[in-house]
């Protein structure tokens, strides 16, 4: 069996990372097994697609170098791949369980619906369609539609019948049909439900595995109806545990952050760290590493080993990643990706040399403008933060000295630089630790920066005596 897997998002919106980690997990095991992977676009909910959303679709999986070898764009044996475009389709299948008897026309209107759903409420039961027009004279839902009145096609769901799959992850599940209402399969405008186009269109692209999140358990009985009825062989199904806020509560979601998959690129996330993150929630390779390649990723992956329980989107377990993966680049590889996070005004001329001081505090390509802009950009400093554990007179006198031992210096370096600084601690009985913080905190601004000494050098000799003028101009 040739094993073919897809992914089928819906064009509504900037695309979520749950959606990349739910295609990598359908495109590494559709490569394992020698399989094909598909791109199909769930386009038919008009009212909420927005203005190039397949293309960023396309672009997000793109930008995590995941590929496809049918879609959109590539055509392939079952084309189309977009659902908009198939809509005769899934008419003409709704139209065989009609002809089969067992889906029929339904004319109840909103106040009807609604009048159920009270009605319902008020006996303690889940609001649902009384199936009122299931066994509707056939002629006569005819006469209607050709009147002009409009309708819905539902599935004619049989009563008192169990409906059973065995779930990858999680084994045997089962579900009773009763609990299933007469679900809606082509709407009042002729667009069809989600449920009979993905069953449709995954049968039609002999899709082998359907791998999706675990909100859609509930739907998998009502897409199995719609197997047996057209007399079709049933996909194995996984259904994944979904992410977690990071603090562990509730479904990770819009609402709470930024969790579009491209955002994690924009705030400099590398994609290999992403990606080997999204690999390792909820699943561990049987030696327990946590740095993963995608090609190992590939030859490890099994689906029954992944956790059945959601896991939390630890954002500290990312930055630990991606810290991992900027520090195993050359200098030259961190320069190329860091060129769009270099902010306007950074001294080119100075990235070589200020680089390695910054490389190994990066967590993510963005923190580089934080970190470096006391190189080139004169920092506010407060007195009070030099004045720690020193009098005025103290710190007046140390910063003079320093201006007249480095104004000296005709090989501005670390190593020259170190030897004033330490001569004039040693020859003065200052302490170091006052000393030192002291310089950290006039050139920079700040107590955290990468080695005193190779800082200054970085920072340039005319700009750190500036600096150390401008200081002593003002009152302590």
């Amino acid at each position: 069996m040739l094993v073919r897997t897809r992914l089928a998002p819906s064009p509504t919106g900037a695309m979520h990372i749950g959606s990349i980690a739910m295609a990598l997990k359908n495109y590494v095991f559709a490569k394992k097994h020698g399989g094909q992977f598909i791109l199909r676009i769930e386009d038919t909910d008009k009212t909420r697609e927005v203005k190039n959303g397949v293309a960023q679709i396309m672009e997000a999986l793109h930008a995590y170098q995941i590929d496809w070898d049918e879609g959109p764009d590539k055509g392939g044996p079952y084309e189309p791949y977009l659902q908009s475009r198939r809509l005769d389709l899934y008419r003409q299948y709704a139209q065989i369980l009609i002809d089969r008897g067992q889906a029929y026309y339904c004319f109840a209107t909103r106040e009807e619906l609604a009048e159920m759903r009270q009605k319902a409420l008020a006996m303690g039961k889940p609001p649902r369609y009384d199936g009122r027009y299931r066994d509707y004279p056939r002629e006569k839902a005819q006469a209607r539609i050709r009147a002009g009145e409009k309708y819905v096609i539902r599935l004619k769901v049989p009563s008192h019948q169990e409906i059973g799959f065995t779930d990858l992850i999680r084994g045997q599940i089962k579900f009773n049909s009763d609990e299933i209402s007469d679900q809606i399969l082509i709407k009042s405008d002729g667009y069809p439900t989600y449920h009979l186009a993905v069953v449709v269109d995954d049968h039609l692209m002999k899709i082998t595995h359907v791998m999706r999140g675990e909100e859609w358990i509930s739907s998998t009985p009502k897409h199995i109806l719609l197997y047996q009825a057209f007399g079709w062989k049933l996909p194995v199904f996984a259904h994944i545990p979904v992410f977690l806020n990071p603090n562990g509560k509730g479904k990770m979601s819009k609402r709470k952050g930024d969790v579009a998959a491209l955002s994690f690129l924009q705030k400099g996330y590398l994609k290999e760290a992403v990606l080997n993150f999204l690999m390792i929630l909820g699943w561990t390779p049987k030696d327990q590493r946590e740095i993963l390649s995608l090609t190992e990723y590939q030859q490890e992956f099994d689906l029954k080993d992944l956790s059945h329980n959601a896991v939390a989107f630890d954002i500290k377990k990312l930055n630990w990643l991606n810290g991992i993966y900027i520090r195993q680049l050359t200098d030259q590889q961190l320069t190329e990706r860091l060129r769009p996070f270099i902010p306007e005004g950074f001294p080119q001329d100075k990235l070589e040399q200020i680089l390695p001081l910054v490389k190994e505090r990066l967590v993510t390509l963005a923190d580089f403008d934080q970190l470096t802009r006391f190189f080139w950009q004169r920092m506010p400093v407060e007195s009070a933060q030099l004045l720690k554990r020193a009098t005025p007179n103290l710190v007046k006198k140390q910063l003079k000295l320093t201006l007249t031992g480095l104004s000296q210096l005709d090989q501005w370096q670390a190593a020259t630089i170190e030897a004033i600084i330490r001569n004039l601690e040693i020859e003065h009985q200052w302490q170091r630790k006052q000393y030192f913080m002291m310089l950290r905190i006039a050139f920079t601004g700040s107590k955290a920066t990468p080695p005193l000494f190779q800082t200054i050098a970085a920072i340039g000799k005319n700009e750190s005596l500036a600096r150390i003028k401008l200081l002593l101009d003002q009152e302590f």
